[in-house]
């Protein structure tokens, strides 16, 4: 059964940085697509940032040079690395795991506030 468990979300000030975390098992992970996409409420869920099974990436234009997304096989984990956090980056974060299909976590809840 795939399981996609993410963590490492909380309240921080604007200007700060947090990294989230995804844990996925079930899975042969090296041959997913993994990736992040934020959910604000009363908006829609949108892409953040997604790695390729083979290692490329792709952003948002809103997060570009702020976000960094990576991914270790052997530990079966994806990361997010966010700095200088805007108080517009507040958002329930949920990461997929695709291959034939996509797989979602449960979320993890990000503040950017003063």
């Amino acid at each position: 059964q795939v399981q996609v468990v993410e963590s490492g979300g909380g309240l921080v000030q604007p200007g700060g940085s947090l990294r989230l975390s995804c844990a996925a098992s079930g899975i042969i992970f090296g041959l997913y697509d993994m990736g992040w996409y934020r959910q604000a409420p009363g908006k829609s869920r949108d892409l953040v940032a997604r790695i390729s099974s083979g290692g490329s990436t792709n952003y948002v234009d809103s997060v570009k040079g702020r976000f960094t997304i990576s991914r270790d096989n052997a530990k079966k984990t994806v990361y997010l690395q966010m700095n200088i956090l805007k108080p517009e980056d507040t958002a329930v974060y949920y990461c997929y795991a695709s291959r034939f299909r996509t797989n979602w976590g449960q979320g993890t809840q990000v503040t950017v506030s003063s």
